[in-house]
């Protein structure tokens, strides 16, 4: 796997376009809302090279297959990208939060949600010795992400509330075609094995 194809996969399934409505309604009540931002994002850092790391072998302990992995993970990233498309409960501009988020539901699961869980430890399954590769291209894609999530308020002054809603929804169809490849190489890794 190459540093750039793992890269763009990573940085789309972290969707921090799509995010960036959600961000900026947790943070808008923030006093330091910078502060707040770069700790959620290092805690989600952390997370996602933890289960780089040892997810395998979680999944190991929990005897659990790659393709039970890749199915629940395309399912919830599915769901997620339908929640975009049609949003059910929050949406740009909607519920104020009124305490400061912690760990929860910025870091984990907007940044590191299950469908980036759930692939960081395909690929680091499917590639045991790439995982400096996938170090990398995990690293890059969280420094796009948090680029994109610190410009969050230029952008909506630019684009607007329709704007930001019509980057969630593109967002979620992109993942959508994303969960469905998920979907069906676990279906390919399943019937393989049988």
């Amino acid at each position: 796997m190459d540093i750039l194809s793992a890269t763009i996969l990573l940085f789309l399934i972290m969707d921090p376009l799509g995010n960036v409505p959600i961000f900026l309604s947790y943070l808008e009540r923030c006093e330091n809302r910078y502060r707040v931002l770069a700790r959620e994002l290092i805690m989600a850092l952390v997370v996602l090279f933890l289960f780089l790391f040892v997810g395998e072998q979680m999944l190991r302990f929990l005897h659990l297959e790659q393709s039970s992995v890749s199915l629940a993970g395309a399912i919830i990233l599915f769901i997620i990208a339908l929640r975009m498309i049609f949003p059910v409960t929050r949406q740009y501009g909607d519920e104020e939060e009124e305490e400061e988020p912690f760990l929860v539901p910025l870091a984990i699961p907007l940044v590191a949600g299950p469908s980036i869980l759930a692939t960081l430890i395909l690929m680091a399954s499917k590639h045991p010795d790439e995982l400096g590769t996938l170090s990398i291209a995990l690293l890059v894609a969280w420094v796009l992400s948090s680029i994109i999530l610190f410009s969050a308020t230029a952008m909506q002054k630019y684009l607007g509330k329709n704007g930001m809603i019509a980057i969630e929804r593109l967002m979620g169809m992109l993942l959508i075609a994303i969960a469905v490849q998920m979907f069906l190489d676990g279906i390919r890794n399943f019937v393989g094995t049988v």
